[in-house]
């Protein structure tokens, strides 16, 4: 190796070569031509600057709030329009509108022409047809119910006792295995001295439901084979269900 090439390799010419190519590139950076292993040496390109949001002029501003306005009074008025279109549509009658306007039409013709107080449908409970019928009437309207070739309600499913304050109610579900149809029966009685006929000896399984309306609210059933308390003891003061019930011991 010659003498010339030693020189050129010392630590200090490679001093001063990083010196100097330390400088370069400080100089480039500073004019904008700094370039990195990533971009091959290329300058990079300034980024555009941001786009300031375009302001209108006061009319501008003032033409569109006014027409956002219209935009939402003819959606108000759409929706009115459609809400009274709606209202005025006539209500489909019930499916079981038929079997109510049935079941009325025979306690009129087999009972009495005003044994009906009341005929509606129970929307919310599957369309149930609901008679109310007159307290005299009850027991004949509970003979035709189940021997009318008809109707042969020949199940209660339920029979339970009403405080409304005013008066007293028993209401009865009856099911027909035959015909496979629902109703349901209300009776109205006096508040203060509650009496309805006793459909025992129609329905066999009202006998402990009678006794615990009886038990409970005070609801007489002449006709009843065994009317007497079910579930309070015997020497038991008042009916607990009753909505002016006052125990004696009010720690009971």
């Amino acid at each position: 190796m010659s003498q010339d090439n030693k020189e050129n390799t010392t630590p200090e010419n490679e001093s001063k070569k990083a010196n100097t190519l330390g400088r370069v590139q400080e100089k480039e950076t500073e004019g904008g031509k700094a370039s990195g292993p990533s971009d091959g040496g290329k300058p990079s390109e300034p980024s555009d600057p941001p786009q300031l949001e375009r302001k209108g002029s006061p009319d501008e501003v003032k033409e569109a709030k006014a027409k956002a306005a219209a935009a939402a009074r003819a959606r108000a008025q759409a929706r009115g329009k459609k809400a009274e279109s709606a209202e005025e549509a006539p209500k489909p009658p019930s499916p079981k509108q038929p079997l109510l306007d049935e079941l009325t039409a025979i306690f009129r013709q087999e009972v009495a022409e005003d044994a009906v107080e009341e005929a509606v449908i129970n929307e919310i409970n599957d369309h149930l047809p609901t008679v109310t019928v007159k307290n005299e009437h009850w027991y004949r309207c509970a003979e035709t119910l189940a021997n009318h070739p008809s109707l042969q309600m020949d199940y209660l499913e339920n029979l339970s006792g009403v405080d409304r304050e005013t008066h007293m109610e028993v209401v009865y579900h009856l099911y027909s295995f035959q015909t496979n149809r629902h109703y349901c029966l209300k009776v109205k009685t006096d508040r203060e001295k509650p009496s309805i006929a006793s459909v025992t000896p129609i329905w066999p399984s009202a006998n402990w439901n009678e006794r615990e309306v009886y038990d409970l609210l005070g609801i007489d059933f002449p006709g009843h084979p065994d009317l007497r308390r079910i579930m309070m003891p015997d020497d038991w003061v008042g009916h607990p269900l009753r909505k002016d019930y006052e125990p004696i011991d009010p720690e009971v």
